[in-house]
């Protein structure tokens, strides 16, 4: 790939007036484009992203307060700014905007109704989906409109796969999803076969994936046989790519590059549309099957590969003496710094959730201070809850909710619901602690409705819950009641729920019931003569003995779906990192995408939304920071760092490949190795190195004590053991570090693609090292880097970097990572630089394997690695044959030297 040698080649924009107007002429060489992203020299936190260039001013063009200037009005504080160079291919960008696609019309050889092998490479923002759509299309022949369903293939729910098909075009469709999800981060292609019939009476569905289109194919999980055999519908539908407009699933910024449809398995191909070679911005071409292809909706065929987007945060001018040279020094930054501007807490997740799903009629989340007198509604309208004989926050314990009041022997409550349409059912509910059961009768709740039961009463005693409807004469016209002895009334957070839904033929059906907010249910109906009306206010005089009843969130609906409380009224308890992450920013409405569920979480209470998302970051020990492709976040879970490819090779001994200085340091920045978790709220777990290099012994020992403690949001204490030692792992790791890795990509254009590909979290080798440095390649994971473009040849690149190493852990039945290694082994007697037989003692058992299967094995003696081709022995010391010196490491070894595996086995949590 050519290197950008003209302004041109870098395109700098800016969104003025909402449109992306080219920029790029007027940015000043002398002042070259410097993006920094990513976490710098291992530092505790990812900084937010920056931009730093100058723009030629002379013509006003960049003053923002300057009516003069032709963009007045127009540009500003906070105005979106991308930078981009030409990738090494195009694509087919496809936003997050529906019906963004390319099509092609149905055609006889697209009409498959038997087997089927359906093939896309993609590069999808996030293999999970979002929050409010898990999950999203990559490719299919599958419109709703007039049932014309043949088949789909979808990602999402985690990054697994789907493949459904219809036999009929109607909603009598099969949906199989993959076993396992995707097994990388980002680029991937995938695959997935139907066999209609497998000669078993049967169909078979099987999944793969592979780095490209071209192959080689891995098998995805474990194929997913139907009973029956089958057949795919033969439908008028177009074949479409990327948000599919014949169905309505998740929005999903993704970049297809290209793809292929084949009649039977491994059969002949019917479609194969290719992005990669095509010029920007066409809008239709034929394929190599002879299907012609045009692009729909937002999509668009694009070659640019984005270095960062941004805001504009500042705009100062600038000029020389003369007012000759009048510039201005922009500074942009990514999105994380302007949502770490405002310190502003969110409000508790059942505050925040039941206005925004459930649209109740009214709503009073009880979260006052202690010195209210009245309950607030956020719902416009809604009245203040007039309350006498609460005692307001005294109870903090409910995962979902601020402080909540608690009674004491002569409370009340008065609140209106506004006049509203009836639709046959309502809701009433709130979520409570009683710690025991009232001795005698004792009412909890008294609400008035329009319909035939005026008055609903719930009383409670020691034996059950009881719902009471009186009519407008004092009559009772219902009655349900519910044991509560037993079933969890009392003793712990519970949700009350009562509800009427109009039945058809003059008859309601009410119902009482509760929910434990931990899991669990109870609840009783009865269907009675009535209409169910509206709800029209709450009037509760509590009795005596519902002194210290805590209460909160009590919700008016005209709806029975208690779907606002799911969830919430625990603060999302159990919920993975990156699920909560996804779901606060599309609550509050940032653009985020992450991989992978994350660690299990503790309740999510009331802060900030940056320091809500760094929680998330901090319990899953992954890393957030800024999509470069667009104004979003990106998180990379923990797991996702698990023995990950590499991504970028670089040579020491290449020309500009590995810049100078690459400058490794052995010192004690990251050493940790006593470590301390607490849960928030919970309990605690302490890991210690006890011995070694790294260990809390004195030196010469050790190291001595580097001790620390964390508090972190986890759904249980038992998390907090295998927290520890995982951070315990990490900061004892016995390996010097490269804290940058410069790139010189004017010396390595050759270079250019793979950089263009390569992110944060990524991981990347340098092979070749000088031979001062430890043998074998440098193993490093990308934490960050500084870009410097600039004119006309100048691209620099800066990785900041941290060991790669404590990431690689151990898979079951793998032949390099799942080993077990020993709990002691030496040589047995000495061997010069060149013998290929050892005898290796082992203390205690088990003793080596002797098996062929298990052969060869990298071991490491004395810092030189040997590769075992075969041991012989029952007992110890066994006879090792070994070649010498894998690592380069030429060199005589000791009785006595330590005998280990190259590999040790890591166990992840």
């Amino acid at each position: 790939m050519a290197f950008p040698v003209t302004p041109v080649e870098l395109l700098a924009e800016l969104q003025i007036g909402g449109t992306w107007t080219d920029i790029t002429a007027d940015l000043y060489a002398r002042g070259p484009l410097t993006i920094e992203r990513g976490r710098p020299d291992e530092a505790s936190r990812v900084d937010p992203a920056t931009a730093k260039f100058q723009l030629d001013n002379r013509g006003n063009k960049y003053s923002p307060r300057n009516p003069r200037s032709v963009n007045y009005g127009l540009i500003g504080r906070n105005t979106p700014v991308r930078f981009s160079v030409p990738g090494a291919y195009s694509y087919l960008d496809v936003p997050a905007v529906a019906g963004s696609q390319i099509s092609t019309p149905d055609h006889a050889s697209l009409d498959i109704t038997g087997d089927i092998d359906v093939r896309v490479e993609v590069i999808p923002s996030a293999w999970t989906g979002t929050h409010d759509y898990p999950f999203w299309e990559l490719i299919g022949k599958y419109r709703a409109t007039g049932n014309q369903r043949s088949w789909l293939m979808m990602a999402g729910n985690g990054g697994y796969i789907q493949f459904r098909w219809s036999p009929d075009g109607t909603t009598g469709y099969t949906f199989i999803w993959s076993t396992q999800p995707v097994p990388v981060a980002r680029r991937c292609a995938v695959r997935a076969t139907l066999d209609v019939n497998n000669g078993s009476g049967g169909s078979t569905v099987t999944f793969y994936t592979a780095t490209t289109l071209a192959g080689p194919w891995a098998q995805l999980g474990d194929p997913v046989v139907t009973a029956g055999v089958t057949s795919i519908f033969n439908s008028t539908s177009p074949l479409e790519i990327g948000d599919l407009a014949g169905v309505d699933f998740g929005q999903q910024a993704r970049r297809m590059i290209r793809a292929e449809v084949r009649s039977g398995i491994g059969g002949t191909v019917v479609a194969a549309p290719d992005m990669r070679a095509l010029s920007p911005g066409t809008t239709s071409w034929a394929d190599t099957a002879g299907r012609t292809w045009t692009v729909g909706g937002a999509a668009s065929i694009s070659n640019r590969a984005y270095r960062l987007h941004a805001e504009a945060s500042s705009w100062p001018a600038r000029w020389d003496p003369s007012g000759q040279d009048v510039h201005v020094p922009v500074e942009a930054a990514g999105i994380m710094r302007r949502l770490g501007q405002g310190d502003k807490a969110l409000d508790s997740a059942l505050r925040r959730r039941i206005p925004l799903v459930g649209s109740p009629r009214a709503y009073w989340p009880l979260e006052e201070d202690r010195d209210a007198v009245q309950a607030y509604s956020p719902i416009p309208g809604v009245a203040p809850l007039a309350v006498t004989g609460f005692d307001f926050a005294a109870d903090d314990s409910l995962g979902g909710s601020k402080s909540v009041p608690k009674l004491t022997n002569a409370a009340s409550m008065r609140g209106t619901v506004p006049a509203h349409t009836a639709t046959g059912s309502w809701l009433v509910a709130f979520v409570y602690y009683w710690e025991i059961a009232p001795a005698s009768s004792t009412t909890m709740l008294e609400f008035a409705t329009t319909g035939t039961a005026r008055r609903v009463v719930i009383t409670v005693d020691s034996t059950a819950v009881t719902l009471t409807g009186y009519d407008a004469a004092g009559a009772t016209v219902a009655t349900v009641a519910v044991l509560s002895a037993g079933f969890g009334f009392h003793g712990g957070w519970r949700r009350l729920e009562i509800t009427a839904t109009d039945m058809g033929g003059g008859n309601v059906k009410y119902r009482i019931g509760w929910v434990d907010v931990s899991g669990g249910s109870w609840g009783n109906d009865s269907t009675v003569t009535a209409t169910a009306g509206t709800v029209t206010a709450v009037n509760t005089t509590f009795g005596p003995l519902a002194a210290d009843l805590r209460l909160g969130h009590l919700a008016v609906s005209s709806d029975t779906s208690t779907i606002m409380y799911q969830g919430a009224d625990d603060g999302w308890l159990g919920e993975g990192a990156s699920n909560r992450l996804r779901r606060l920013c599309s609550e509050e409405g940032v653009p985020a995408s992450s991989d992978q569920a994350g660690t299990a979480m503790g309740p999510q209470r009331p802060a900030s939304l940056l320091a809500l998302l760094e929680e998330c970051e901090a319990s899953d020990c992954g890393v957030l920071y800024e999509d470069r492709d667009a104004l979003a976040l990106r998180y990379r879970a923990r797991e996702s760092y698990y023995n990950l490819p590499v991504a970028l090779t670089l040579n020491y001994l290449a020309p500009g490949e590995v810049a100078p200085p690459l400058e490794p340091v052995d010192d004690d920045q990251r050493v940790r190795n006593d470590r301390t978790v607490t849960r928030s709220g919970g309990s605690s777990a302490r890991a210690v190195l006890e011995s070694g290099a790294l260990s809390v012994q004195a030196p010469p020992a050790g190291v001595g004590t580097y001790d620390d403690s964390q508090t972190l949001s986890l759904a249980t204490d038992a998390q907090t053991d295998q927290i520890a030692g995982h951070l315990l792992h990490i900061g004892t790791w016995g390996e010097a570090r490269y804290p940058t890795v410069h790139i010189d990509l004017a010396a390595a254009p050759h270079l250019i693609p793979a950089i263009l590909e390569l992110d944060i979290g990524d991981r990347i080798q340098i092979i070749n090292p000088p031979s001062w440095l430890p043998p074998g390649p440098i193993d490093l994971i990308v934490e960050g880097y500084t870009e410097t473009i600039g004119h006309p040849n100048d691209w620099d690149i800066v990785l900041s970097c941290s060991p790669a190493g404590p990431w690689t852990v151990a898979v079951v039945d793998d032949l390099t990572t799942g080993r077990a290694d020993t709990d002691g082994s030496t040589l047995a007697s000495a061997v010069n630089s060149t013998a290929t037989s050892l005898s290796v003692a082992t203390v205690g058992a088990p003793l080596w394997s002797t098996s062929g299967s298990d052969l060869p094995v990298d071991i490491e003696v004395g810092g030189e690695v040997m590769r075992v081709t075969a041991i012989s022995g029952a007992s110890s010391p066994q006879t090792f044959t070994v070649t010498r010196s894998v690592n380069t490491v030429v060199k005589a070894q000791s009785s006595g030297a330590d005998v280990r595996l190259d590999q040790a086995p890591i166990v992840s949590y």
